[in-house]
Formats: C-alpha cells, structure tokens, sequence
C-alpha cells in the first residue's frame, strides 16, 4: 500500500497542473488528486479494527489509482464506467453492513467511510454503490424471506448481478406515498406488474430490479424482477430508457422504466413487505450511506483545493501563504469535521440499534448542505480553473448537486426533523 492513513503527512505532485486529464498515461496522477495533510483532523480511521482499516485502505487506492485518473473522462462522456465497476466488484465491499449470505457484515462505521471514500474518488461510482449496495441489497436483506436472501444477495455481493431500486415515478418523487404503480394477483399466484418509474439507477443495466408497487388490497410491497438473460434480455413488457442530459452523476446512468404487466412468480414478492414503515426501513438506512456520499464529495473539494492553494502562485508567492485562502481552507476543514462527527455518531447508533430516519434525515441535512458549501468554496479558490474537469473540483462541484436531491430533498429531511422536533407532522 502507498498511503496508511487519512492523516498521515502526503507528498504532493511536481505538476498538478497538466493539459488534460483523459484516462491516459499522462493524466493526473493519483497523488495530484491530493491525500493531503489533516483531512482525517480527529483520526476517526482510528476508530476502525485492522480488517477494516485494511479494506478502506485497499478502496482508497483503487479510487486514486483506477478510478481518478478516468473518472473525468466518462463523466464528460456521460458513459458507464464498465471496467471500474469490475474493479469495484473486486473490493468486496457490496452489502457493507449487511448480515446476509455472501455480505461483507462490515460495521456501519466502515460502511460509511468506504461509501465517502467511493465518493471521494468519483460520485458516479458511489452513487452505483449505493443503489446497488444501498438500496437493492439492502432490500432484499431487511425484508426478503431466508430462502429469498439466500437467492439473490449472494450474486449481488459478488456483483455478479447488479441491483436497482425502482420506488420514484414520474409524477410522485417527494409524494411517493402516492404511488401509482399496481401489482395484480393472477389466479395462480403470480404477479403482473403495471406502471412507470423515473430516476432509476441502474434500471437499463440491472439483473434484478426492486420494483415498489400497491397490490389489489391498496397495500405496499417490494416486488423482485429478475431478468433471467441479464439486462440486455430484460423480462417481457419490462423497457428502461436511459436518462440524458444530466448535468451531474453523468457517468451513472438513471432510466425511466414502463412495466407493461410484466409476469413475475408468486415468491418475487419480498416476504418482509407489507406497508410503508417496510419502505422506511429501507431509505433510513439508505439515507445514512447518502450523508456519508456527501462527507466524500466535500472531502475530495478540499483537498482539490489544498493541494491547489499549495502550487498556485499569483503576485509572486503561493496562494495558499494569503490570509484570505487560508481562512477559507480552515472553514472547510471544520465543516468537514463536523459532518464527519455527526456521520460517526450515526454510525454507532446504527450499531447499537438505535438509529431512527430522523437520526439519518438530520445527517444527510447537515452533510448534503455542507458538502455543497465546501464544494463551492473550492471552486472559488482554484478560480478560473474551477470549472476545468482536469482538477476534479468541477465534477465533485457538479455531483453534490444529485446528492443534495436524491434519497430526500433538504426540505423533505427538514420535515422529517421538524417532526421529530415538534410532534407535528408538515408533510400536507
């Protein structure tokens, strides 16, 4: 390994300034993206046992050295980044604190800093992770039947399937509570599923597709589509149109999809789903891997930004000896900081069992609004050059933005808080 912790003292790029940055052998390399000093301040790497420690060690060098130095590439091409999703499936991280056949049974705290540290090296990736690991996986595991869990979650820890979670639908995403799409018991027992869905990660490439649907009794079930031949053979009435023109996430590809009653067997309902506090399970715990996502993508602005400051010279001296960009470094620091703080401390109540959705809808506030600060402060101290890929702070500047909307608006988690505060629900 070449780096052994988030604090230790980093040796920074000769040249962190180069042309362009295209996948190539001259692009950025790993250390121009910038391990620099202090970002862990409080050393909560510490926190973690060898085994882990290890692992997120083996994810930070596969998003310096494999995902970095390409990511701006797909990002501007907005195409799937194939081979790094086969590196990833390598790293064995998908299910993260699952308990399940084939998961990693990782704590939540390594969960969580492996899913910023995916968001650190690119948000494309992470955001893959979470809808495969975060959503899919976890849906399956919280409320699949044994002989289910055993089923599916094996080959989507491999990776060997991939997972997508269809719950949004084009006129319902903040109101999903008024979910539209139907599923209607055939006389032998299986299931057609009719309706559509929008913002789906994963939906055009996914093997197994968690679809969200209302039964003939008005109640709320996950249902499992598998495509039997993969996805370029998806089930019959199943069509999945990618998402364009997206100005974040590029490299990840969203679908809306149309369910044409699309047949699936009677045992693809997931045993555990039967209402909305079913679905609430699932997005409390997914909520918590998105505020980590945001702790990453702040991260990877700072220290973009640091490592900047340390070679910009302008008036004859480096940027980073001027008071005003040191100021700037110093509250980004703390803000990064404090989400970190607020994310460890979630992560041990998960642990504990005792994590409810505000715990997670006041992190992802905190982290989501955060990040997105950093971000912008970032992009102000490389100037002009803030909105070159080639020094990565644009595209992590651009992906905050999907973060800041997905798995809950802040709005919707300042609801979710104020109910917690007050007692009284604002939701209508």
């Amino acid at each position: 390994m070449t780096e052994t912790s988030n604090h230790s003292a980093q040796r920074l790029p000769e040249n962190p300034f180069p042309d362009r940055v295209d996948g190539s052998a001259s692009a950025v390399p790993p250390a121009a993206l910038a391990r620099s000093r202090g970002t862990d301040f409080f050393w909560v790497e510490d926190l973690l046992d060898t085994r882990e420690r290890d692992l997120l060690h083996r994810v930070r060098e596969f998003c310096d050295h494999t995902v970095a130095p390409v990511a701006n590439d797909y990002w501007e091409r907005a195409e799937l980044p194939v081979p790094l999703i086969e590196g990833y499936s390598k790293l064995g991280v998908a299910g993260g604190a699952l308990i399940g056949p084939g998961c990693p049974g990782l704590s939540p705290l390594a969960e969580g800093m492996i899913s910023a540290e995916l968001a650190r090296g690119d948000g494309s990736i992470a955001t893959f992770n979470a809808v495969h690991s975060g959503l899919a996986m976890t849906t399956v595991a919280l409320l699949g039947s044994d002989e289910q869990r055993e089923r599916w979650l094996p080959s989507m820890a491999a990776v060997e399937s991939i997972g997508a979670f269809a719950l949004t639908e084009p006129n319902h995403g903040s109101d999903i509570v008024k979910l539209e799409t139907r599923a209607h018991r055939e006389f032998d027992g299986s299931w057609t599923l009719t309706g559509r869905k929008r913002w789906i990660g994963n939906g055009t490439v996914a093997d197994i597709v968690v679809v969200w649907a209302r039964d003939d009794d008005g109640d709320v079930g996950a249902f499992v589509i598998e495509h039997a031949n993969g996805a370029g053979d998806p089930e019959p009435g199943y069509a999945a149109r990618r998402i364009t023109g997206k100005a974040a996430n590029r490299a990840v590809w969203q679908a809306q999809i149309e369910l044409d009653e699309v047949r699936i067997p009677a045992d693809h309902r997931l045993a555990g789903s039967r209402n909305w506090a079913d679905t609430s399970r699932v997005l409390a715990k997914s909520r918590q891997t998105v505020a980590w996502e945001a702790l990453g993508h702040a991260v990877a602005a700072y220290e973009a930004a640091t490592t900047y400051a340390l070679h910009r010279e302008q008036f004859g001296r480096r940027i980073a000896g001027f008071q005003l960009i040191q100021d700037k470094l110093a509250h980004m620091l703390a803000d990064i900081t404090g989400m970190q703080a607020m994310c460890v401390r979630m992560s041990q109540l998960q642990q504990q069992g005792r994590a409810a959705v505000e715990h997670a809808a006041i992190t992802k506030l905190a982290t989501a609004s955060g990040a997105r600060r950093v971000c912008g402060v970032a992009r102000d101290i490389l100037g002009g050059n803030g909105i070159l890929l080639d020094h990565h702070v644009a595209r992590h500047h651009a992906d905050i933005e999907a973060v800041y909307t997905y798995e809950g608006t802040d709005s919707v988690q300042s609801l979710i808080v104020g109910r917690a505060i007050t007692g009284i629900s604002a939701f209508v």
